[in-house]
């Protein structure tokens, strides 16, 4: 599973989701399906747009949570 850490970042960087809602012109209701790993995908504009607003990278806005994926020999 992929985590996507917007809320850590934004209180890293003293930022609410309304404030970044507003920098990124995306619905809150879009944003928090993307918090909450209710979308299958992002897009790249989306990804670039969230580390320049959040001053982060890649690798600090995404975390990959190993999970038990049971395989069908």
């Amino acid at each position: 599973m992929i985590k996507i850490n917007i809320e850590e970042l934004l209180k890293k960087n003293n930022r609410t989701k309304y404030w970044l809602c507003n920098k990124m012109n995306i619905t809150s209701r879009n944003l928090n399906r993307i918090i909450y790993g209710k979308t299958t995908s992002i897009s790249f504009k989306y990804i670039e747009e969230f580390c320049l607003y959040l001053n982060t990278n890649p690798g600090e806005l995404f975390t990959y949570i190993k999970e038990d994926i049971k395989v069908n020999n």
